[in-house]
């Protein structure tokens, strides 16, 4: 699906008009990587020599202060540090960005507090330091446990390291999530099924699954590498589904499972249309007004964000949210989750009636690729497997 050459569909005689604003989490990001991975397509920057640790990590507090204005008195109910690789901060400038977080913003007592980590020793050895900071949700980028699948892929670190440092980890968090692909090249589906089994010996109380795919300014999208076709991914995929249903994993998102009440708080903040404020290099905003959503990027490149921060000036685009693109941004997440969600919800989160995306709801329904009753619409079996079929019909053609 090219969502490039189509128009969201929506009701242009509504005014949005927000009774109560969405919850709110924040994401912070770290833009570096010891080296950049052929298929990551995130803003990550090869860290060439000593990473400019104590800036940064002062630009980002300053970047929250110059955002206080947008979100004053909003309570933050997750936080989550994304890259890059956040793993190459110590644990002493993780420990200060937050304490700015608690003393800028009033941060829920239970907030869900999630950092990336890659699996290499070095940064292993940093995560006591990062629990004694206050993060309480580990996320590792495994990938895989092979190593000639994880050569390929471009990953600095082997499968021992990788089970080492879940190891270490699971010494000092009780919420840990693994990062794992299928359909690598070269990878069959024992290989595949091989990896799972070896997540699952961990017992992580999150795992995502994802299909690698080749996404367009990668290394892997210009030069693409011999992957298994269209059947044997589809067999991984549902093979692996089966697997981690019959270990008691809920499969509640496309490419998310999890143990009962582990489910990722803060992804499902972006997948129920909730707000977030990104602080960093390249990070983007969602965020809600009483009258409008206005959606945000900072500038990409860490030199220039940090130079921009100093200016007062970090936001390099600021849009805001047609009522025409509401009705599709909503559907574009809130239908990534299996169980689909209220039907009131829609409202809630657009200012939008229900009423108004109807037509496209019974044409969905008639595809079979929705389900629907008075409570509740989620993609049926169907939906899910042609996810991008289903999101196109909240659209129009130009």
């Amino acid at each position: 699906m090219v969502i490039h050459s189509l128009q969201p569909v929506g009701i242009k005689s509504q005014a949005v008009n927000f009774k109560a604003l969405p919850p709110l989490s924040l994401y912070i990001h770290i833009p570096w990587c010891v080296r950049k991975c052929p298929y990551c397509d995130f803003n990550s920057h090869e860290a060439r020599g000593v990473i400019p640790e104590q800036e940064y990590v002062a630009a980002l507090i300053r970047d929250l202060e110059l955002a206080l204005p947008q979100v004053w008195g909003r309570k933050v109910y997750t936080v989550f540090f994304g890259g890059g690789t956040p793993s190459l901060l110590s644990g002493e400038s993780v420990a200060e960005i937050l304490r700015n977080v608690r003393m800028l913003l009033p941060l829920s007592l239970d907030a869900e507090i999630t950092l990336e980590a890659n699996p290499g020793t070095v940064e292993a050895e940093r995560f006591a330091a990062y629990r004694e900071a206050g993060v309480n949700r580990l996320s590792m980028g495994i990938q895989s446990f092979n190593d000639v699948h994880l050569q390929a892929l471009g990953r600095i670190h082997s499968a021992d390291e990788a089970k080492r440092a879940i190891a270490i980890a699971q010494r000092h968090f009780d919420n840990l999530n693994l990062d794992l692909m299928y359909g690598l090249p070269g990878q069959t589906l024992d290989e595949a099924l091989r990896d799972v089994q070896t997540a699952l010996s961990f017992s992580p109380q999150h795992l995502s699954c994802y299909h690698l795919t080749l996404e367009p300014n990668t290394l892997f999208y210009r030069n693409p590498p011999p992957l298994p076709d269209d059947d044997a991914s589809s067999d991984m995929q549902q093979r692996i589904e089966e697997l981690l249903a019959a270990h008691g994993y809920q499969h509640y998102e496309t490419s998310a499972f999890a143990q009962p009440k582990r489910r990722a708080r803060h992804n499902l903040n972006y997948w129920q249309f909730g707000d977030y404020l990104g602080i960093g290099a390249g990070a983007h905003s969602k965020l809600s007004f009483p009258d409008r959503i206005l959606r945000q990027a900072r500038y990409k490149q860490p030199q220039a964000y940090m130079q921009q921060v100093a200016g007062g000036a970090p936001i390099q685009i600021e849009n805001e949210v047609s009522r025409d693109e509401l009705g599709f941004e909503f559907m574009m997440n809130a239908l990534r989750l299996n169980e689909g969600f209220d039907s009131a919800l829609f409202q809630e989160r657009t200012s939008l009636p229900l009423l108004g995306i109807q037509r496209e709801l019974a044409g969905a329904e008639k595809r079979g690729l929705l389900y629907r009753d008075h409570q509740r619409i989620a993609p049926t079996r169907m939906g899910q497997r042609f996810l991008n079929d289903l999101l196109e019909m909240f659209l129009k053609q130009d």
